[in-house]
């Protein structure tokens, strides 16, 4: 084994007893956890933050352009979704109903 390959495995070693540590701190304490009333309330939105992060660039955008034209089967499946998701509060009829539009206009329009 060369010098790389050594570096390249304790890298790779030390990684694994950090990740390994980290995620198994709280099961090491024989105390139990309780996080402030503050941080479980901010806990609460960090899934819809996560999500606008994600999703909301990736439809507005264009190779990191806005977007400069309607002609986007982005921004209609979006409005779509949104919709349905205000209607029915339901995950999978937002997803159904935003590619249902969507798909039809990228594939048919060629939007």
């Amino acid at each position: 084994m060369n010098e790389t390959d050594l570096w390249t495995l304790s890298v790779i070693l030390g990684l694994a007893v950090v990740t390994v540590v980290a995620r198994s701190f709280f099961f090491i304490s024989s105390q139990s956890w309780q996080l402030p009333n503050w941080a479980q309330r901010g806990l609460q939105y960090a899934p819809i933050a996560a999500l606008s992060a994600v999703v909301i660039p990736e439809v507005i955008t264009v190779q990191g352009e806005l977007v400069s034209t309607w002609q986007d089967a982005r921004l209609y499946a979006a409005v779509v979704g949104v919709a349905a998701y205000f209607w029915r509060r339901d995950v999978l009829i937002t997803i159904l109903a935003g590619m249902a539009v969507y798909l039809p206009l990228r594939l048919g329009l060629g939007w």
